[in-house]
């Protein structure tokens, strides 16, 4: 009974508090909290065209010298790794048989000289007898083709002594080209023919040297007008160094593969800083976009249907779908967007379309 009459007290004061709450609910006005974003304008600029890509460093000449007689090796006149220049002796191979066989050569030549010198003047003398009725005619014929016969002779050992010569220089290796050595293969009193597996030695070239690289094929256009004004300038970071080259070669094919295309850039190299083999990063300077739409690169958001960015008006964000052309110092490159456009720098990575924004301050620098 006591349990019946707190339950009818207590039903008055419940439906009293329901009643209050209900009337602070109504007085409560219906608001929706922005969100808090920091914006940006898209401008126009003169942009450079700066493509970046991996390049390799390579020889422009490289050669495998190797013996092209056979015989032995009689002096090494360099040592492995040095620097020579072009036309200066690398290896002597044996030469007393190859130089003997000139020397026969040359001799025989005088031989036939003088034996042709004899023949024109039994043939001159031929030719006065005749004159006088003295000789036939048969022996003026003999006479003559002694002499054109000796001629032969000379015109023949005047070729065996070219040939000679050809293989006593084959006993004298040079260098082709200025460039360093590499290991040594052979070594005096070693016997060296030209059918041997290993070269004598490896001569690089190392001043001027190539990169070689590969861009994507739509920026191939770009390189071509750039190439079209002018040399193109490549360069290339190694360390704390940045070496200055020039683009001499593009190829004549789109890798279908890979939709690159390969390019060379020269560079000169006195110090050896470029050494054949290496891999550094390439940047090539193709021009300047000339009135590009520019961005912060952080406005540029990816989805599932591209790049946009968040477009802020009237204190909404809306998304704006947008073309990302290219990347250069932390600045996107984009189409889609005009110019002056205010779209979301920081803060749209909760946004959805039509969300109301409120643009925040710039956060405080800390006094140092």
């Amino acid at each position: 009974m006591t349990d019946k009459k707190n339950t009818l007290v207590l039903l008055p004061l419940l439906c009293a508090l329901a009643l209050t709450a209900c009337q602070r609910t109504a007085d409560k006005p219906n608001t929706v909290r922005a969100t808090q974003v920091r914006t940006t304008q898209a401008t126009t600029a003169d942009v450079p065209v700066v493509l970046t890509a991996q390049g390799h460093v390579l020889s422009l000449n490289q050669v495998d010298l190797r013996p092209q007689d056979a015989g032995i090796l009689r002096t090494i006149h360099f040592k492995e790794g040095d620097d020579v220049k072009a036309g200066q002796l690398l290896f002597s191979i044996d030469d007393r048989e190859a130089a003997s066989s000139l020397q026969k050569m040359d001799a025989n030549i005088v031989q036939y000289q003088a034996q042709l010198s004899q023949a024109n003047r039994d043939l001159a003398r031929s030719q006065e007898l005749a004159a006088k009725g003295f000789v036939s005619a048969t022996a003026i014929d003999a006479a003559q083709a002694k002499v054109d016969t000796l001629k032969a002779q000379i015109a023949a050992a005047r070729a065996d002594s070219t040939g000679a010569r050809v293989t006593l220089s084959y006993r004298r290796i040079v260098a082709p080209f200025a460039g360093r050595t590499g290991a040594l293969n052979a070594y005096p009193g070693s016997l060296v023919q030209p059918g041997s597996t290993q070269p004598l030695v490896t001569l690089t070239q190392l001043d001027p040297i190539s990169v070689r690289f590969s861009v994507p094929e739509n920026d191939l256009t770009a390189v071509r007008v750039a190439q079209a004004n002018g040399p193109v300038n490549v360069s290339v970071q190694l360390g704390q160094d940045k070496l200055s080259g020039k683009l001499t070669f593009i190829d004549n094919t789109i890798d279908s593969t890979s939709g690159t295309i390969a390019m060379k850039a020269e560079f000169a190299n006195p110090k050896h800083l470029l050494w054949p083999g290496m891999y550094m990063p390439v940047s090539v300077d193709a021009g300047v976009t000339r009135d590009a739409v520019v961005l912060p690169a952080q406005a540029v958001q990816s989805g599932p249907s591209g790049r946009f960015v968040y477009r802020v008006a009237d204190g909404k964000a809306a998304s704006q779908p947008v073309q990302l052309v290219r990347v250069f110092d932390e600045r996107a490159i984009v189409t889609g967007v005009q110019p002056g456009t205010k779209v979301v720098l920081e803060g749209g990575q909760n946004l959805r379309t039509g969300m109301t924004v409120q643009e925040a301050s710039a956060p405080a620098r800390q006094a140092k």
